[in-house]
């Protein structure tokens, strides 16, 4: 009888042993997934934040085109002006207008995506 006792003690040792191996290996599964998709997060940020810049200075030198071309056409470069700046207002009111389906949205479903789809490997 005493023998079974000690057989019991230690399938319960080896039990606690193989679930705290477990937790641990889960743990840093969650840590590794964590930081892929961090670093995943981070580099569309990074990328993003180039779009922007190069897209600026592309805008910057369009408008330029615009607003000399329109100087030629007018033969008034404060008039020129006036409907560049017209232009990019209602450029902005757009996107104001629609910045859920042009901004939000797809930040959003980007996120998700990234945080809650199913592994592949389960």
């Amino acid at each position: 009888m005493c023998h079974d006792t000690d057989m019991d003690e230690i399938d319960y040792k080896k039990l606690f042993n193989e679930a705290r191996k477990y937790f641990k290996l889960e743990w840093d599964y969650t840590k590794l997934t964590a930081v892929e998709k961090m670093a995943v997060l981070l580099s569309s940020i990074a990328f993003l934040a180039v779009v922007i810049i190069i897209g600026a200075f592309a805008l910057n030198y369009l408008i330029s085109a615009v607003v000399s071309a329109l100087a030629v056409a007018l033969d008034s470069m404060w008039a020129a002006h006036l409907i560049a700046v017209g232009i990019l207002l209602v450029l902005l009111l757009v996107v104001f207008a629609f910045k859920k389906q042009l901004i939000v949205d797809p930040v959003a479903r980007f996120v998700s995506k990234l945080f809650l789809k199913p592994e592949d490997n389960e």
